[in-house]
């Protein structure tokens, strides 16, 4: 038996997007709880210049009880939309990156959605640290590709309730707080073609040390987040550094032309080996707002970004190259044009 077509291909419609897409508005949440280095080190047996001098670590922030996910992205998301001049009406996708969100389902981003007042498209997306780069990529081809007008990307995390007190590798690295960003239509190209990869063979050097599977089954407290330190610093100082001038390649920019590199918070010593490979020229603002903020994973891109854009540190209409990496081990990087 042969079946032939009924002809209809041909008259099947397709979304019509825009030619460009860049970020409107940016917005930032950081808890209220600063946790200096001294509040850390008695149990680690370490002390605050260790502390500075491998991480650059001042001081980090925790969420307070009760103080969620869901809380802390839209603290950080109502002035991304202030700053886009837009209202949640206009959203038609919610975009949220996070590893700490406790729940398998349902997900955060229909939750923030809801508080926001829309009925946008809404889901989570869990790349670590890698998370909000990806969320802006999902984002720009959404709105390029027709399926959303205005997208709201969260890169959010309460890594503290994931953090050991007693492990001296990671019990002083990690924070809480939420960044975003809302992407919209532009007449000019905003944000640069996403350079984007895994590496799963890793995927043990940044990981969860027990399975929800070993939680339930054994009984345990929250399951903790651990890391192979020497591992994960050679592969971001080593690896993401060629990610990173691929981007600006896909982009078509040069290092001389940027006003801002904005890397994923994980270590001052990484984000400052990164900038010598790419060559930055003086003048170019280096983000570093892990000394006060900690590594916030998801939310550490858009969170440095959103005090850059805050304090005046960086041009808006200027360009910024960012890059986000972790766990998985996962990556992506892009060429932004700062709002």
């Amino acid at each position: 038996m042969t079946v032939t077509s009924k002809g209809f291909a041909s008259a099947l419609r397709s979304a019509e997007g825009r030619r460009h897409a860049r970020i409107l508005g940016v917005g930032g949440y950081r808890p209220r709880r600063i946790v200096p280095n001294s509040e850390i080190v008695e149990r680690i047996d370490s002390s605050d210049e260790w502390i500075r001098e491998r991480s650059g670590i001042i001081e980090r922030r925790w969420a307070g009880e009760g103080e969620s996910v869901v809380d802390m992205s839209l603290f950080a998301a109502r002035p991304a939309l202030e700053m886009a001049g837009i209202t949640a009406d206009d959203l038609d996708a919610v975009v949220l990156a996070t590893v700490s969100w406790p729940y398998q389902t349902p997900a955060a981003a229909p939750l923030v959605a809801e508080a926001l007042g829309s009925k946008a498209a809404a889901f989570d997306i869990s790349a670590a640290c890698a998370g909000y780069c990806h969320g802006l990529a999902i984002a720009s081809d959404m709105v390029r590709g027709g399926s959303a007008g205005h997208v709201l990307v969260v890169g959010v995390e309460r890594l503290s309730d994931f953090t050991s007190r007693d492990d001296r590798g990671t019990a002083f690295i990690f924070g809480d707080g939420a960044g975003a960003a809302v992407v919209g239509p532009s007449d000019t190209p905003g944000i640069g073609p996403t350079v984007w990869g895994s590496d799963g063979a890793q995927w043990e050097a940044i990981s969860q040390t027990e399975s929800w599977i070993d939680v339930h089954e054994q009984k345990l407290d929250w399951p903790h987040i651990g890391m192979a330190g020497q591992t994960v610093f050679r592969w971001a100082v080593w690896g993401m550094a060629p990610v990173a001038q691929r981007a600006l390649d896909a982009a078509g920019v040069t290092a001389d032309q940027l006003d801002a590199f904005i890397p994923h918070q994980a270590n001052v010593r990484i984000i400052d080996a990164m900038a010598k490979q790419l060559k930055l020229p003086d003048g170019i603002a280096i983000a570093r707002d892990i000394a006060y903020t900690g590594n916030t994973s998801a939310a550490s891109v858009p969170l440095a970004m959103e005090r850059m854009v805050r304090k005046g540190e960086i041009p808006s209409g200027g360009l910024a190259l960012q890059i986000g990496f972790g766990a998985g081990l996962s990556y992506a990087a892009q060429v932004v044009v700062i709002p």
